[in-house]
């Protein structure tokens, strides 16, 4: 999308409108919602024709139009729909002798989609500038290209019968099947989706994109590919093929000159087919370091120190979701030197680290977490990493073995970090060997990144405030964000606070977030605590004695991080909502 003060200026530069009517345009176009460029086109200031003329001689690119052109089958498939759609680019030539294609766009500063199309059809790229309709032409031909692709395809009938084997195994083989998946796979890399959903439905297949923790839909397929599609994921996978009963697990991996991701592949027999989830693992990713979760400076403190120990338990609690395997990891990877001997046992393994040795419960022959913690305690460890402790049997080896001289990582799926200990004790670890051995409990949510690109400052509505006051006192957040040094008073009303949020634009896929970062609560164990423990305290008096020693809670650092713009408010009330 085209940035709105590019419009502006084309428009006063070539004399289209004068200031005051440009001014009166922008605000009636805000009212009635709509994109100024929409806005300008319908009300015949200028035909989209001329303005994307002037608008590619502002950007100093070419202009292309695309409005009447119909291209080759060949070039349609060096690009997928789904980013011709989402970030209005196309390929409309290509010189196979030279090596150069030539792309049309409506955002020639899109570098990152620019450098994706370089990479994925190794040449060089020569930009033009098109217009909308131009885009949306060449959209209707793949329309038409797959329209056409399905209609080829001789499929399995949907019977509802088991298929025999050599059947399925043609329909995985078959080329636009293989394509179609590619696409999927390749389009979810791009787009940094964290898992795909394909769903069948009663008649067609829905695909979704979890992308920065939130489902989105992408495309929908005809209902005869069903078998197909989910034949070609369980041959990659090394799955039963004829199995569509029952539920499957399998792996992935898709290793190119630009990243390494593997696929953690769930199949689940659903009443209209098999649902397919995919779980993508970037392997080639950096690990994080502690600052780059975005945990903030005093609570970064406390937990380098409590890191450092020799022995105790460190505990991440959270729910499904919320990052706590990489923030293990991440303390892993400072820990992890010649001097000491790290093992893990984990379900499953999400990545691998270098140096490190990871065990994979397998329940189905008896390797749980507590056989497998059993196991880990005989092998000289000096730092144990436990995936999570789900049972009694669990929590009391990982205690034992922080009491004897080991670091002991896991986690506990509680709300904060308050309601770990008493979790324990529920559990039936004695309330002495938690108040000895934990030395730092971690709570943390995910929220969602403003984009960079198209962040602005607002100031809250009434009817955020409303919302707010909902679920926080208003002199907490004023408190926390004053202790913090956020604001300089506690003497301000909620709508004189300054907060952020995205405009929406190319960039972010027109959603405002890019990204996400963690919130966290960090809860260290010091003698009073200690001594509550001992004393059986419920998990309201332990938050209440956290509070007083000045634990910084999540509703409190999102708030922070809210005023310093990186992420905004209406996500601190979604994760924190209980």
């Amino acid at each position: 999308m085209i940035h709105e003060n590019i419009v502006k200026q084309t428009i006063l530069k070539n004399k289209i409108l004068s200031p005051e009517d440009l001014e009166a345009a922008v605000l009636e176009a805000k009212r009635k919602k709509s994109p100024l460029i929409e806005y300008l086109v319908n009300n015949r200031f200028i035909s989209e024709l001329e303005l994307f003329q002037l608008l590619a001689k502002e950007y100093n690119v070419p202009f292309i139009d695309l409005k009447n052109k119909t291209l080759d089958k060949s070039l349609l498939s060096l690009l997928p729909e789904t980013i011709v759609q989402t970030h209005q680019v196309v390929i409309f030539e290509q010189d196979t002798k030279k090596n150069i294609i030539k792309i049309a766009t409506t955002d020639p500063d899109d570098l990152q989609t620019i450098d994706f199309i370089k990479k994925k059809t190794n040449c060089q790229v020569k930009i033009y500038f098109t217009s909308l309709e131009g885009i949306r032409n060449i959209i209707q031909q793949y329309h038409k290209g797959l329209e056409q692709e399905f209609a080829n395809i001789s499929y399995l009938p949907l019977t509802g019968k088991t298929q025999p084997i050599d059947k399925l195994n043609i329909a995985a083989e078959d080329i636009p099947i293989i394509k179609i998946v590619d696409t999927l796979l390749e389009y979810a890399v791009f787009e940094n989706a964290s898992d795909i959903h394909i769903e069948p439905t009663e008649k067609d297949i829905v695909v979704r994109y979890r992308i920065d923790g939130i489902l989105r839909d992408v495309m929908t397929l005809p209902k005869n590919i069903q078998p197909g599609i989910i034949a070609r994921i369980k041959v990659l996978s090394n799955l039963k093929l004829d199995e569509h009963r029952l539920p499957q697990d399998g792996r992935f991996k898709i290793e190119t000159g630009d990243y390494h991701i593997a696929f953690r592949v769930s199949i689940l027999p659903v009443f209209d087919g098999e649902k397919v989830v995919l779980r993508l693992l970037d392997e080639s990713k950096q690990t994080l370091t502690l600052e780059q979760l975005g945990i903030l400076e005093k609570p970064l403190e406390i937990l380098k120190k409590n890191i450092k120990k020799p022995h105790g338990m460190i505990l991440v609690t959270g729910p499904t979701g919320s990052g706590k395997t990489t923030t293990l990891y991440t303390i892993l990877n400072l820990l992890n030197t010649p001097q000491v001997n790290i093992l893990t046992v984990e379900d499953p393994i999400e990545y691998r680290m270098s140096r490190v040795n990871q065990s994979q419960v397998n329940p189905k022959i008896g390797f749980t977490f507590a056989t497998g913690l059993r196991a880990l305690l005989r092998q000289d460890p000096n730092i144990i990493m436990v995936g999570e402790i789900r049972d009694q049997e669990t929590a009391e080896i990982a205690t034992h073995a922080a009491m004897t001289g080991h670091l002991v990582l896991s986690t506990l799926h509680t709300n904060d970090a308050a309601g770990a200990i008493p979790r324990l004790s529920e559990m039936g670890v004695p309330n002495f060997l938690i108040a000895s051995t934990v030395n730092i409990i971690i709570a943390q949510r995910l929220v969602r990144k403003i984009c960079t690109n198209c962040v602005q400052s607002y100031n809250l509505s009434q009817e955020d405030i409303k919302q707010i006051e909902k679920q926080f006192k208003f002199s907490d957040i004023l408190q926390s964000l004053k202790i913090n040094k956020e604001i300089d008073s506690e003497d301000l009303s909620l709508n004189e606070l300054h907060f952020f949020k995205g405009k929406g634009c190319v960039k972010c896929g027109f959603r405002g977030y890019k990204g996400r970062i963690g919130i966290y609560e960090i809860l260290e164990n010091d003698q009073k605590l200690a001594a509550l423990i001992v004393k059986n305290a419920n998990r309201e008096e332990i938050y209440q004695h956290a509070v007083s020693n000045n634990l910084i809670t999540l509703p409190q650092d999102g708030f922070i991080k809210a005023k310093r713009g990186l992420t905004t408010v209406e996500e601190i009330l979604r994760v924190t909502k209980e």
